[in-house]
């Protein structure tokens, strides 16, 4: 698909007088509770949609198009759009909004009124993620898409910097924790850019970051992906201490955690901060998949 242009120039986007203007025909004030930080800038949406590096024959999910500046831009670069929008003001509103700047791409756009973090069902199968997701439901929302959606095989997501770090860290690293450890069980992500406060209405307090991903298959492993996310909130609930005090409760006992982690081939001693998703799939195999008398023996200090 070719990028809309006017006498060569790139298609015009939502710029802040835009933005504003739309929000008062709609009475909406950006609201915290729903993390609503419209991007004003256009070069930045440019910027993000070359980021995604989407092919022309893409259907991207979008999710909390708002007034949509960035879902004018990912028209410009994918074959479909499907957005997904909680608010029903903004919901109503798009399709008009794209009719206005972008006739001729009306009907490839899908506007879905729910909450990210509960759609089960999508009218096509998106095969990217690009979205600006509000920075308090981040985490959740990348992990139920990504869980809900096989047919996501990359994708770009904007969050808050601190956010940003936490779900491309690796192994090892200071940020690496829950959100890192999860996210690999689907994809291997990577820090794409920082994004400045002043490109957005209202300004956010912090910088964002661009987070790319790419999908990839789990660890091979009898466990399920449930049973190795236990292990994961286990480890790091108590991330301080060693992995056998750490993943005492989820395995019953110190002794049992002892014997899931040196049947995995971990250190008992270490913690979960070294671990890769693999390991920890190891350990949910070797502890939920152990044979009926190791499962017996309670185990005691």
């Amino acid at each position: 698909m070719s990028t809309p242009s006017t006498a060569g120039r790139p298609a015009p986007l939502l710029g802040a007088a835009d933005i504003r203007a739309l929000a008062a025909d709609l009475g909406v004030r950006p609201t915290k509770t729903l993390g609503q930080n419209f991007v004003i800038d256009g070069n930045t949406i440019r910027r993000i949609v070359a980021a995604a590096q989407l092919g022309s024959e893409e259907t991207v999910l979008e999710v909390g198009p708002g007034l949509g500046s960035l879902t004018l831009g990912l028209l410009d670069a994918a074959e479909r759009v499907v957005a997904v929008e909680i608010d029903p003001v903004l919901a109503g509103k798009l399709p008009d909004t794209i009719a206005r700047w972008r006739p001729e791409r009306v009907a490839a756009l899908d506007v879905v009124l729910a909450d990210a973090l509960r759609v089960t069902a999508l009218p096509h199968e998106p095969t990217a993620l690009v979205a600006n997701l509000p920075y308090n439901v981040a985490v959740p929302v990348v992990l139920n898409l990504l869980g809900r959606f096989p047919s996501l095989r990359h994708g770009l997501v904007m969050v808050q910097d601190e956010v940003a770090d936490r779900l491309a860290a690796p192994p090892g690293s200071r940020t690496y924790g829950i959100p890192s450890a999860k996210s690999a069980w689907y994809s291997s992500m990577t820090k794409a850019g920082v994004i400045g406060m002043n490109v957005f209405w209202p300004a956010p307090r912090i910088a964002s970051g661009l987070v790319r991903f790419v999908r990839r298959e789990p660890p091979t492993t009898r466990a399920s992906r449930e049973e190795v996310f236990a292990v994961v909130d286990a480890a790091f609930a108590q991330r301080r201490k060693t992995l056998r005090a750490a993943l005492a409760g989820w395995a019953g006992s110190p002794v049992l955690a002892e014997q899931a982690l040196r049947a995995a081939g971990v250190d008992p001693t270490a913690r979960g901060e070294v671990l890769d998703i693999a390991a920890f799939a190891r350990i949910a195999e070797a502890r939920v998949h152990a044979p009926a008398e190791a499962q017996n023996d309670a185990g005691t200090d």
